[in-house]
């Protein structure tokens, strides 16, 4: 059986990403702007994880219809309604948000006799209150975990290459422009911000650490075959090595988060949506934000270590290798 997408899907690239990089850079500058006033003027969409309210553990007396009862919960008045099933299918967790009357006027157990009049047999394992003092460490705690992720991220890319300052700080600015891209097109959208956003956000750290690593491995490679090749050829090629590669894995990835976004509901839609822009701006990044940083800083090309391959002919004083278009 043939893919006649991937078999027809060139295996040599000559474009010159360098050349774009001044374009590139100021996308992101704007990007970055519009994400500061966009979270300074609407705010991120908190869930009731992050933002308080009220938290119901329900079996139904047979498997839970999500949607019905997602359905139900705004008929009663509920806000950002969650409603998401663990265990087994009877078992569902429903979380919701009430106004300060509703709630002060024992609004929770109101909503618990019209579910217990829609779904009879409905039982109720749990009721609790989310305070904003609980919300607010919640909160703190998931961005704190970002923090260390990319602190880590930081110390593994200094171990993995030489040079590591300038590789390093490529990749966890690369990284910090991701997150915070994803986190902006989210606050753009009012997607609802829970703790499942958070995981989505270290999933797109992992992606996105990983997409870097590839990359300047090859442009390690690279730099200790041509020691006078201009760095700026040495990334085009070594990126023009790798496109093919990073074409099928990223569209792998994306195509098989596709279906989750489109029919997974609401319940899954902040997680998949997160993960599936992430992908994508990551793999933008690797190549016009963790690069061009290496561009500008300069590596160490004098490893002693390093094999000298003459492949152009562009030693003793020749002109080195023709310049890709």
């Amino acid at each position: 059986m043939h893919w006649p997408l991937i078999k027809n899907l060139p295996t040599e690239f000559h474009f010159r990403f360098t050349k774009y990089a001044p374009v590139a850079a100021i996308i992101s500058g704007l990007a970055i702007i519009a994400t500061v006033v966009v979270l300074f003027t609407q705010g991120l969409n908190l869930g009731t994880d992050f933002a308080g309210g009220n938290v119901l553990e329900v079996e139904t007396p047979a498997a839970a219809n999500l949607g019905d009862l997602r359905a139900r919960m705004t008929t009663f008045g509920a806000e950002d309604a969650s409603v998401q099933a663990f265990g087994s299918p009877r078992d569902v967790i429903i979380k919701f948000k009430l106004s300060e009357q509703q709630q002060n006027n024992d609004g929770v157990e109101a909503v618990k006799s019209k579910l217990a009049a829609a779904v009879p047999g409905i039982t109720f394992k749990r009721t609790e209150v989310v305070g904003p003092k609980v919300s607010s460490e919640l909160l703190r705690s998931g961005f704190l975990a970002l923090g260390a992720a990319l602190l880590l991220m930081l110390v593994y890319i200094w171990i993995r290459f030489p040079s590591g300052l300038q590789f390093g700080s490529g990749a966890v600015i690369a990284v910090l422009h991701d997150v915070a891209l994803t986190v902006g097109m989210m606050a753009f959208l009012q997607i609802e911000f829970t703790m499942t956003s958070i995981a989505a956000l270290l999933t797109v750290i992992g992606y996105s650490m990983n997409e870097k690593v590839i990359t300047f491995d090859r442009l390690r490679e690279n730099l200790r075959k041509f020691k006078k090749t201009p760095l700026a050829d040495i990334i085009n090629l070594s990126e023009n090595e790798r496109l093919s590669r990073t074409i099928i894995t990223g569209s792998t990835a994306v195509l098989a988060l596709a279906g989750m976004l489109f029919l997974g509901g609401p319940a899954l839609f902040p997680l998949v949506f997160a993960m599936v822009f992430g992908i994508l701006i990551g793999t933008y990044s690797s190549i016009y934000v963790a690069l061009p940083i290496i561009l500008i800083w300069g590596v160490n090309r004098n490893d002693p270590d390093a094999e000298v391959v003459d492949l152009g002919g562009f030693k003793d004083g020749k002109k080195p290798p023709r310049q890709m278009p």
